[in-house]
């Protein structure tokens, strides 16, 4: 995953480190994105403590006092020990490869006192911020709260930047405010892959369903140049075309909503690809018996589509060959069980294959991240957001109220 350049930071629209100037001695708060999968009081995926570890690295070698903000869970705004982020201390050292210290509360005298404490160059974990009702209802009280310990902010949790909370949108007008590396970094992929892109723009969106992702496609016909309509939601545009899908996975009350989508692109200029042909089976089992069949001749009402077939495949692989930007979110069929992650298998390869030829590649959401680690090209797209929702709502055209926070404050 390429880094952004020197140069791209402006497009972002917000400050960053560079404009931070001298920060030592000061108590810069960052809200970073802690909120990691654990198994017995361990973490079991640090990739979000890897994503924060420059931003972090960066200002505590430049001798600040770097306090961090996080959630963990949904506490409702009370304390539940389970939910306490102490268990995520040790990790994150191993990470920095240097100590972190922990306060039990992220208000308070047990904050400031642990605030108090922290030498230049020191980093500290303030407590679960969701344990304040404040936090989710963005309150002014809370805000000021948290500030009364810190001297700047930086928001480096681009995951969270979708919840206007208290420590991702209030506190940003209360203190100086700048975008992490890791914030920087994603703002300036996306501002690159539909912001100002290079033409012609493709996207792939699969996943289960067009109930799901309306506002996602409605967004994209008017930006894109070629939309590839993968996984179950395909089947529901099928319906609407009046071909027979069978027991396949589909939302025939969304019918309308498919046939708007493709009046819209086709109004717009968008060329919508949905399947040719298609892997079809009448269990949802790994292995299970299956058939290629096109997709024109229907399918028998008791099989369902797990996949695309190798001619849809072979379709997108030639519109990518001819693409300057391609936008990602969703697998194109059941990439969780073999051989129906055929598909997104192949697909994923040829983005990874373009991307070195030159291809900006940005990809998102969970089941996309999965399916390109299951493809075994993770690392080989110009940049995959972690960030799920977040990522989501910025597909959606949706202005993100700890992004906006960041951009008023510049």
């Amino acid at each position: 995953m390429d880094s952004v350049e020197e140069g791209d930071r402006s497009v972002t629209g917000v400050k960053s480190l560079d404009q931070i100037g001298d920060v030592a001695g000061k108590r810069v708060m960052v809200r970073v994105d802690l909120n990691v999968p654990m198994q017995a009081g361990r973490v079991t995926d640090a990739t979000r403590l890897l994503a924060v570890k420059p931003t972090i690295l960066e200002l505590a070698d430049k001798g600040a006092k770097v306090i961090l903000l996080a959630h963990f869970g949904r506490p409702k705004g009370k304390v539940v020990p389970e939910m306490s982020l102490k268990p995520v201390v040790p990790a994150l050292a191993d990470v920095l490869g240097r100590e972190v210290a922990f306060a039990e509360d992220c208000t308070g005298e047990a904050a400031a006192a642990a605030v108090a404490a922290l030498p230049a160059g020191g980093v500290l974990v303030l407590e679960n911020t969701r344990f304040h009702a404040g936090e989710e209802k963005n309150d002014a009280a809370f805000a000021d709260a948290l500030a009364a310990n810190g001297d700047l902010y930086v928001n480096d949790a681009f995951s969270a930047a979708h919840r206007a909370h208290g420590s991702t949108e209030a506190l940003a007008h209360r203190l100086p405010a700048y975008a992490g590396r890791a914030m920087e970094a994603e703002l300036a992929a996306l501002q690159k892959a539909l912001g100002t892109p290079k033409r012609p723009v493709m996207a792939i969106v699969g996943g289960a369903k067009v109930s799901t992702k309306i506002a996602l496609l409605e967004n994209l016909v008017a930006k894109v140049d070629a939309l590839v309509v993968g996984g179950g939601m395909a089947n529901t545009f099928l319906h609407a075309l009046g071909i027979d899908v069978g027991r396949s996975l589909c939302e025939p009350d969304q019918a309308d909503t498919a046939r708007r989508i493709m009046t819209a692109a086709e109004r717009a200029g968008c060329a919508i690809m949905l399947p040719h042909d298609a892997l079809v089976a009448e269990k949802f089992e790994a292995d299970a018996p299956h058939l290629h069949i096109g997709v024109d001749e229907g399918v028998d009402h008791d099989k369902m589509i797990l996949d695309v077939g190798p001619n849809t495949i072979e379709a997108i692989n030639g519109e990518m060959d001819h693409a300057a930007t391609l936008v990602w979110n969703g697998p194109l069929g059941a990439f969780e069980i073999p051989p129906f992650d055929q598909g997104t298998v192949a697909a994923a390869r040829h983005a990874a294959a373009c991307t070195k030829k030159g291809l900006l590649t940005v990809a998102g959401g969970g089941d996309t991240v999965a399916a390109l680690a299951h493809a075994g090209v993770a690392d080989e797209f110009t940049y995959l957001s972690t960030a799920g929702g977040a990522f989501l709502e910025w597909l959606e055209g949706k202005a993100l109220p700890g992004v906006e926070a960041l951009k008023s404050a510049s």
